[in-house]
């Protein structure tokens, strides 16, 4: 393959199923650093959401056609690499933006920029961009492009003199500069509107509205060396989060519970959890009537008197914000609360979050829950900035949504959730409730973790939140070559509008049954 130097606006058919864009530089001591990134775009020119930028901090796309791979450096030349799977893009994809950003100074004191787009498969080199630069902070250096049916490359060679967060707003990325504020915000408060509107970073939700037409210039249409992207529409811009309130913030109102199903005379009273008396006189009744409904539960399926470590783990992907945004989430977690009370009378449940990385939660207990809804269920967040400190602002115990990410591991949290049980071992088994919205797409790595749990003494319960895709977990019943069913699942369109009794049926119908049979293996 002969290789074409480019001149900027020119373009070449990319016969290439798989391509590296190669950004490279060089620059003497002192000189700053430069990281590729891509935008993957649609029809209008604009990302989906916020998982359609791939970079340093989101360094994979979830279709995995585009990844950061990262950089290298040999014979003074600097090079960071961004792989393209053109075969494996979605097909709502039409445009791959190659970008890049200059971190603690401008792209004129490197020397040597160059793009080069290179074949994955066999490592020759299709095209060799040669790249101009003075105040730039962000570039864009070429693009992939979809044409009647096949894919273009295209020498773009367009600056920036507001970074990353300047040319990210072109194409439809919310940005908020980082700032101290405190980020804690109450569950249920409103911070923005669902998913799959324009990205958000740092700090702010993904929001449902479009974002404004470009508004950002190219360098040499704004002042030299502006440190920020100009302002933008105030019409079109989507709202931020507020700032934290500096002392925990209460639990927000319950909507009325769903209808509960009338409870046997016979049935014995709720035994009262350690923490209970604590709690406020309206979420205390409707713990108690749901302790009961447990009860029942358990008792339909002959699994009176049993008890378990429940273990709470909660998607934070940036797909779950209008969940989080409409109160959805910390429903949720109340009513696990019961099941935890009912089958665990410590009143403590371990609880983690997850979305690019899993962080464990402090522990929920009981007689604190107002305040643990308020201060821990909260949505991952993703950020154009490298974090050098802490955010400041954060609570005590709270985790920085920001090293959560915004994308789906869920292999990541169930290993960590699997070695904390080994670390931790109780006398009794270990239900861990397991809710997320789906996006599913590493069904290899969790099939792998979930069958190597088989002979631990634990059952994972999914709960979907939406008709989504679910992937192995969906067909985990199928799966041959285990001793036991240690995976159970169920998806609900509005979980809210699903009565306490049907779900706590559905929640508990296969956990009793496991526990029996583990108990005969000896897993138990």
């Amino acid at each position: 393959m002969t290789s074409t130097s480019m001149s900027k606006g020119a373009n070449l058919p990319v016969d290439a199923g798989s391509v590296h864009a190669v950004l490279g530089w060089s620059g003497a001591s002192g000189a700053p650093d430069a990281d590729a990134s891509a935008l993957l775009l649609g029809a209008d020119g604009r990302v989906r959401d916020d998982g359609d930028f791939v970079f340093y901090n989101q360094p994979q796309h979830a279709s995995g056609a585009v990844r950061h791979l990262g950089k290298r450096e040999a014979a003074g030349v600097t090079t960071d690499t961004v792989e393209v799977d053109l075969r494996a893009l979605e097909p709502g994809i039409e445009r791959v933006v190659l970008c890049a950003s200059a971190d603690g100074g401008t792209f004129g004191e490197l020397s040597g920029l160059t793009l080069r787009l290179l074949d994955a498969g066999t490592r020759s080199e299709v095209a060799y961009f040669e790249m101009e630069a003075t105040s730039e902070t962000a570039f864009i250096g070429g693009e992939l492009y979809l044409r009647g049916g096949r894919w273009k490359f295209r020498a773009v060679g367009q600056g920036y003199a507001s970074g990353l967060a300047g040319l990210a707003t072109d194409f439809g990325i919310s940005v908020d500069e980082e700032t101290d504020a405190a980020v804690a915000s109450p569950a249920g408060t409103p911070t923005a509107a669902p998913a799959r509107g324009p990205a958000s970073v740092p700090g702010s939700a993904p929001t449902r509205a479009r974002a404004s037409a470009p508004t950002h210039s190219p360098a040499s249409a704004q002042p030299p060396n502006s440190a920020s992207a100009p302002t933008r529409d105030p019409v079109a811009q989507p709202r931020t989060a507020p700032a934290a309130p500096t002392r925990p913030p209460r639990a927000p109102a319950a909507a009325p519970a769903p209808s509960q199903a009338p409870v046997p005379p016979s049935a014995a009273p709720p035994r009262l959890t350690k923490g209970e008396e604590h709690l406020p006189v309206d979420m205390r009744k409707r713990l108690s009537l749901r302790k009961e409904q447990v009860a029942v539960s358990l008792r339909k399926h002959g699994a009176s008197g049993v008890r378990a470590r429940v273990v709470l783990v909660l998607d934070a992907s940036g797909s779950m914000s209008g969940l989080y945004t409409q109160g959805v989430v910390a429903d949720v977690v109340e009513r696990m609360a019961a099941v935890a009370a009912e089958l665990d009378d410590d009143g403590v449940m371990q609880a983690w979050t997850f979305a690019s990385q899993p962080a464990r939660l402090p522990d929920l207990t009981l007689g604190e829950l107002p305040e643990w809804l308020g201060l821990h269920v909260r949505v991952g967040e993703l950020t154009l900035f490298r974090r050098k400190k802490p955010r400041k602002g954060l609570l005590p115990g709270q985790v920085d949504m920001r090293a959560v990410g915004i994308q789906n591991e869920e292999q990541k949290v169930i290993a960590e959730v699997r070695t904390y049980v080994r670390e931790h071992p109780a006398a009794d088994p270990t239900l861990v409730l397991f809710f997320s919205d789906g996006g599913v797409y590493r069904n290899r790595e969790i099939e792998r973790e979930l069958l190597e749990a088989v002979e631990e003494p634990v059952f994972w319960q999914f709960v979907g939140l939406g008709r989504s895709n679910y992937g192995v977990l969906e067909r985990f019943d199928q799966l041959p070559g285990r001793r036991v069913d240690n995976v159970g699942f169920f998806a609900v369109d509005d979980i809210g509008r699903l009565p306490d009794a049907e779900l706590y049926d559905r929640l508990l119908s296969q956990f009793p049954s496991w526990v029996t049979a583990a108990r005969q293996l000896g897993i138990v």
